[in-house]
């Protein structure tokens, strides 16, 4: 993508004295519902007020969202607030609408981003408009993909754009219904430091409780915004129920939420090193849950070889598996003394697991 600032312009332009903060119903539900929640969030830092009209659900069944009609509610809630809409799209007609009905900000999601035929199916309907598209990450943690997206839409002419990160989908259950996937981000954040990069908290979370701590993750890696689903009753909500906050729950966690300053060689050289820490700390993160994998793979191990009446160590596998670390360690740079005591801890801890389930 050529001309890189450009893509920064339209979050500049709304001169915020913070971070971006969009929030706002997983579903607009009723007409009535959508207003209370966007005059409840007028007076929160939020600026921008979200609402899913069209609602493409994993399985039918669910509420698939209002449609079209929502549109308008949209359209009051704006005039009466003040405050910039959004609502994600899937394909040209939700454009045409959305561009009818003033909706000031569209965003494509996961199921979206995934298909190079749609996403250029939108590019061509927003051709020669000047809104502001936000792209969500694909399903899965594949960052061409994510690129190729934002850059059929630039090919297009449209240039404010921005990402949205919303974690990304994995078969095995952690406590995140889709896993953060911090590396991500950051990589994409290194190649174009002028996309404006937002957090969907609540689709990562699938949980109220963990929104916070994912919020100031965030802020700490120097994300420029928030995406936060807000419900003025979240538990009776008809879709995504356990994700949302209240609005003032909202204002509450704004607050409290801390936020760097960027100015002052001390202050910047303060924030770059905090900004490393915690990229550190989401590799420490993903270090102990990929150890905790392992260990569970051990104790099947365990298992299999109690039901075979097999000995715990195999030195003949131990062997192969170190001497393959080691080489492996070399290509990261990692020394040989390094990779013994790391393996050797590791697989001392994978036989106390054998031993516990042998035991058992």
């Amino acid at each position: 993508m050529e001309n890189k600032k450009e893509l920064r312009t339209w979050l500049n332009k709304m001169e915020l004295a913070h971070p971006l903060v969009i929030a706002g119903p997983c579903s607009a539900e009723t007409e009535d519902q959508l207003l209370k929640i966007a005059h409840q969030l007028k007076n929160t830092d939020a600026t921008v007020l979200r609402a899913g009209i069209w609602k493409p659900r994993t399985r039918p069944g669910n509420f698939e969202g209002v449609g079209a009609l929502g549109l308008k509610w949209l359209q009051r809630a704006k005039e009466e607030t003040g405050m910039l809409t959004t609502t994600e799209v899937a394909n040209a007609n939700h454009v045409d609408l959305a561009l009818k009905h003033d909706v000031d900000i569209l965003w494509i999601g996961a199921r979206t981003t995934v298909s190079p035929f749609i996403v250029q199916e939108i590019a061509e309907a927003l051709r020669g408009t000047d809104k502001t598209v936000l792209v969500k990450n694909p399903i899965n943690p594949d960052l061409s993909l994510w690129l190729g997206a934002v850059e059929r839409l630039h090919t297009a002419d449209i240039n404010n754009l921005g990402v949205i990160h919303r974690g990304f989908s994995a078969y095995e259950k952690n406590k995140y219904r889709n896993n953060p996937e911090w590396q991500i981000p950051i990589d994409l954040q290194a190649r174009f430091p002028d996309l404006p990069l937002i957090l969907d908290p609540s689709h990562i979370a699938g949980r109220r409780d963990l929104i916070f701590d994912l919020c100031q993750t965030a802020l700490d890696l120097n994300f420029d915004g928030l995406m936060v689903e807000t419900h003025y009753d979240p538990d009776n909500a008809w879709s995504d129920a356990a994700q949302q906050i209240t609005p003032d729950t909202l204002d509450k966690m704004t607050v409290d939420l801390k936020i760097r300053e960027k100015v002052g060689n001390e202050v910047e050289y303060t924030n770059k090193l905090n900004t490393l820490r915690t990229k550190i700390d989401v590799m420490d993160h993903q270090l102990l849950d990929a150890l905790g994998k392992r260990m569970k793979i051990a104790d099947e191990i365990g298992t299999l070889k109690k039901n075979q009446n097999v000995a715990i160590l195999q030195t003949k596998r131990w062997n192969e598996v170190l001497g393959k670390m080691i080489l492996e360690g070399e290509e990261h740079k990692l020394s040989e003394e390094f990779i013994l005591k790391i393996y050797k801890a590791i697989h001392q801890e994978s036989i106390n697991h054998q031993q516990k389930v042998i035991s058992s």
